[in-house]
């Protein structure tokens, strides 16, 4: 790998082929429960590819392998008289906020079988949100102040990472335009005084969902020397059945 978090692919080699499934707006548990089902399958060579989950969450406080609780500034009542729940993960971090306008991918890669080191997988996660924000014209960065991209010192998007039998799972969420305010009522991912933002707050203006994901997907084959392959929700049937998710059709 090279010093930019990249895969170094040679002109003859053919790119590894990662599997990709866009969700719509989805619960956070049934979305962990998912990823844990898949895990377990590419670890028992039941999923014979990797495969990258593109999706949003309802929203959701979640917290991280490093608790978070006690940087939450309102009460779970208050949260629950908004429809937000309050979740507790096995992903690395503190607490964090997900919620619609937010863009999440989650990898669910072999790690010791595409020979990632695990800060190497986390750094190229935050290279594909550096390029996708430089897209939008944002001089976006990695800052001394914690994991994750920023942009004027503000944070516009958080990483976080699990691998369980040398799988990983959880990912990445960038702002893209998200409501903000419930970002103040928490110190993001543990860290006192940061501000949150957004690539719609940055560039003043809207900001098109699925360009993002078509973005995002460029930048992820580049920066992990893969291609990606649509695939629909009907390929993941039996877990989806066995996480709770609605039918879906064959």
């Amino acid at each position: 790998m090279n010093n930019t978090g990249t895969k170094h692919q040679g002109p003859s080699c053919v790119k590894p082929v990662w599997a990709c499934l866009e969700l719509p707006v989805t619960d956070y548990m049934q979305a962990l429960r998912l990823q844990q089902k898949l895990v377990s399958a590419r670890a028992n060579r039941e999923l014979n590819r990797d495969i990258v989950l593109i999706l949003q969450h309802l929203p959701v406080f979640t917290l991280g392998n490093r608790g978070g609780a006690e940087h939450l500034r309102v009460s779970e009542d208050f949260l629950n008289a908004r429809g937000i729940s309050l979740v507790k993960t096995n992903r690395g971090g503190s607490i964090t906020y997900h919620g619609p306008g937010q863009l999440v991918a989650y990898p669910i890669v072999d790690l010791a079988l595409n020979d990632w080191h695990v800060a190497d997988f986390v750094h190229a996660l935050e290279t594909v949100m550096i390029a996708i924000a430089c897209h939008w014209g944002l001089p976006a960065r990695r800052d001394a102040l914690g994991r994750g991209v920023w942009v004027q010192g503000k944070k516009i998007g958080s990483v976080g990472l699990r691998v369980r039998r040398k799988v990983s799972f959880h990912g990445l969420a960038l702002n893209v335009d998200p409501d903000l305010e419930p970002f103040d009522w928490v110190s993001p991912c543990g860290l006192s005084g940061v501000q949150m933002t957004s690539v719609a707050r940055q560039i003043c203006g809207p900001v098109s969902m699925p360009e993002v994901i078509r973005t995002a997907k460029a930048h992820f084959s580049s920066v992990f020397g893969v291609r990606l392959e649509p695939i629909s929700a009907s390929y993941l049937k039996k877990y989806f059945k066995e996480t709770g998710h609605a039918e879906v059709s064959a």
